[in-house]
């Protein structure tokens, strides 16, 4: 039989009203409330990270491979640049890339009875993948492409709309303007559907509609388009194989990786790591603080009990092992508590949303949730492992206890 093992439960199921019970149950809470809040923050961090991401690669794929322009914003009117074979002969070789589709824009005026508003028309063609975008699609759907000369058909975000007081299958006008032109050209175009990814930067800007437009438009041949949008199988790997392409594609052509497009979201996106770990500090070290306390406490209220087995020949080393397995009961419960508070909370947002946050600050009207599995495990067995380790000074007073007046301390 483990004697320290028995001594330990022993005291820990002892169900004698004392002072330490008090303290005992202030540790469990402080190292449940150290565990829910590790896992909240982990998985809503997590899950923010992964859902404002996606919206911006939804968009945008996680490539650009484009004509390479040192003069202008990475946002803006391409140049034209031929589509050719061996351009996409290097891009459907690259092992990484699912998806690739040509793309070009064109800065617009939008008006409506009047009232206009300034765009940036997004011109695709007919095998476009509109997969990623149908969660932001709020009603009608997206452009026709069967028209022999270009669709007629538009998709704009939800707010400009909203602005303008357009309704679906409204008639809208284009003005188009460039240097090269003296007079604006107009197109009507039918308003068929509304987006809304809930980013700003993207809804007060972007119109979709047919790349033959801007083609027409600008005097491009069929041929001509603004770039490739690339969307890989893997985002993680977004660096690695823009650095590959850069040095595989021809020279008018450059490959960017949509972080360099939009830095400013993935620096926002990053300083949540920032904030993640400031929590996971602070609340390891008040549940570390808590567990020490309860240790000490626990040890002078049985010093009696430890004169007494040290008198019966009891080594030091049994002693520590009572009390640090009194210590990980006390570590463990915390633990097991703080997971189904946590993961419960997480579970409840996931399914029902009630925590509510503002869309136009923060790109989601919901505080998103993903459940790492793995990284809650992890927590919690990192969160016993330092816990243990730190409850290794506090028993090491017990060497310093004299049998005779741990006795007489009763």
């Amino acid at each position: 039989m483990n004697v320290a093992s028995f001594i330990s439960q022993r005291i820990a199921f002892n169900k004698q009203k004392t002072f330490s019970r008090f303290i005992i149950r202030l540790a469990t809470a402080a190292t449940a409330l150290s565990v829910a809040a590790m896992i909240i923050t982990i998985c809503f961090v997590t899950g923010f990270q992964k859902t404002i991401s996606q919206k911006v690669f939804s968009f945008w794929g996680h490539l650009r491979v484009m004509e390479y322009m040192p003069s202008k914003a990475l946002v803006a009117e391409e140049s034209p640049i031929s589509a050719n074979d061996t351009v996409l002969q290097i891009l459907k070789s690259t092992p990484q890339i699912e998806t690739i589709q040509p793309f070009a824009t064109k800065s617009a005026i939008l008006d409506k009875k009047k009232d206009i508003e300034g765009i940036l028309i997004k011109g695709v063609n007919q095998n476009y993948n509109f997969k990623n975008l149908d969660p932001y699609l709020k009603s009608g759907h997206w452009p026709n492409f069967s028209d022999t000369n270009y669709s007629r058909e538009i998709v704009i975000s939800q707010p400009i709309a909203d602005e303008l007081k357009i309704k679906l299958n409204d008639q809208v006008v284009l003005y188009f303007i460039s240097s090269e032109q003296q007079n604006a050209i107009a197109r009507k175009m039918r308003v068929v559907g509304f987006y809304k990814t809930g980013i700003e930067e993207y809804d007060k800007l972007f119109a979709i509609g047919d790349i033959r437009l801007i083609q027409k438009i600008n005097g491009w041949s069929d041929k001509e388009i603004g770039g490739y949008e690339v969307f890989l199988r893997d985002y993680h790997q977004m660096d690695t194989v823009s650095d590959f392409l850069y040095d595989e594609l021809p020279d008018a052509w450059v490959s960017r990786t949509i972080k360099e497009i939009y830095p400013s979201i993935f620096d926002w996106l990053n300083i949540q790591d920032v904030n993640r770990n400031v929590i996971f500090i602070v609340m390891s070290i008040v549940a570390i603080i808590n567990l020490i306390t309860c240790l000490l406490i626990l040890v002078l209220e049985r010093t009696a009990m430890v004169g007494i087995l040290q008198s019966l020949g009891a080594q030091n080393s049994l002693l520590r092992r009572i009390f640090l397995n009194y210590a990980s009961v006390i570590a463990i419960k915390g633990i097991i508590i703080g997971f189904i508070v946590g993961v419960g909370i997480c579970l409840l947002e996931q399914f029902t949303g009630f925590i509510k946050l503002d869309e136009n600050s923060y790109y989601v009207s919901s505080a998103p949730v993903a459940m790492m599995w793995g990284q809650i495990l992890l927590v919690c067995a990192a969160t016993f492992i330092v816990c243990y380790i730190s409850l290794l000074i506090p028993v090491f007073i017990i060497k310093n206890i004299k049998p005779v007046k741990a006795i007489a301390f009763n």
